[in-house]
């Protein structure tokens, strides 16, 4: 049998979950948590649906594999409730993000199958998430109850 080096090929980034299990992020879109917003203010009816337009763009990008939203942190900053409830506002960078790993199933060949989830989350920065560096609810990713294997 012959051992292949455990080298990132063809990815952006890996990732270290808590789990021990390292993904490779090979698709990653950034974008402006409020970009074009023209009128109006950060506030949860805003931004739930910032999040229903992201998942949507995430099932359209990568319709056969599962996806996963990550729960961003809300601030509430002290300003003035308009309209629409008080200000809330959501980190200023939202990402999707493809991931995929070794396959999940010890039967699945890992030369011919992979398993693969499509994340999606907010972060602070346009930094791409970097090995252990990645935020701590990204990498607490519960990889084998999220992601599906898939065949080459």
């Amino acid at each position: 049998m012959h051992h292949r080096p455990r080298v990132r090929i063809m990815s952006l980034t890996r990732v270290i979950l808590t789990s021990g299990r390292s993904v490779d992020l090979t698709e990653l879109r950034l974008s402006s948590t409020y970009g074009g917003m023209l009128e109006g203010y950060p506030c949860k009816p805003v931004n739930d649906m910032r999040i229903k337009g992201l998942l949507h763009t995430a099932e359209r990008a990568f319709p056969t594999g599962p996806i996963h939203f990550v729960a961003p942190p809300r601030e509430y900053p002290d300003q003035y409730a308009g309209a629409f409830g008080p200000v809330e506002i959501l980190p200023p960078v939202a990402c999707i993000g493809s991931f995929h790993s070794g396959p999940l199933d010890p039967a699945h060949d890992p030369v011919l199958y992979r398993s693969g989830l499509t994340v999606v989350w907010f972060q602070p920065t346009t930094e791409v998430p970097d090995e252990c560096e990645a935020d701590a609810d990204l990498r607490d990713l519960d990889w084998a109850e999220l992601a599906r294997d898939y065949e080459l």
